[in-house]
């Protein structure tokens, strides 16, 4: 199955019809490391030479993440929404200040002290966050985080 076939039958079983634009939208957020703004995801259409308004990849973007193909990544400090595809595995950031990069981290390091806090409360755990903060090596050499 092909990514564009994979990228369809996503977009059916979550009650959405499939069209360029939609498919173009979930092979950008598919295959970028970090999450995007509805901005960055509409300029990234523009590259691809879809036509699209950025008013209808607001909607679109809105519409798939109520129906939980994409979910939203928060930047502490940021007023943007970023997105990302809301996969079966959940991802941790590290985050440059100065140039907003994202670095994905392999692995979840806090998995056992989630299970423990699951054990210890008796929460049926549903998700957590974590990001970490700081200069980038580039962001360095310009005098950041000094």
């Amino acid at each position: 199955m092909t990514p564009n076939e994979y990228n369809e039958n996503l977009l059916r079983q979550h009650g959405l019809k499939s069209t360029r634009q939609r498919l173009a939208i979930l092979d950008i957020l598919d295959n970028k490391q970090a999450p995007l703004s509805t901005e960055d995801v509409y300029i990234e259409l523009q590259k691809l030479d879809v036509a699209i308004n950025l008013s209808t990849v607001y909607r679109t973007m809105d519409a798939m993440r109520d129906k939980g193909l994409i979910r939203e990544a928060a930047l502490a400090g940021d007023n943007r929404v970023l997105y990302e595809m809301a996969r079966m595995e959940h991802r941790h950031y590290l985050v440059c200040i100065g140039c907003k990069k994202f670095i994905p981290l392999d692995g979840c390091p806090i998995k056992e002290y989630i299970n423990g806090v699951a054990s210890q409360t008796h929460y049926a755990i549903a998700g957590h966050r974590l990001d970490i903060y700081g200069y980038c090596p580039q962001c360095q050499a310009g005098g950041a985080g000094r």
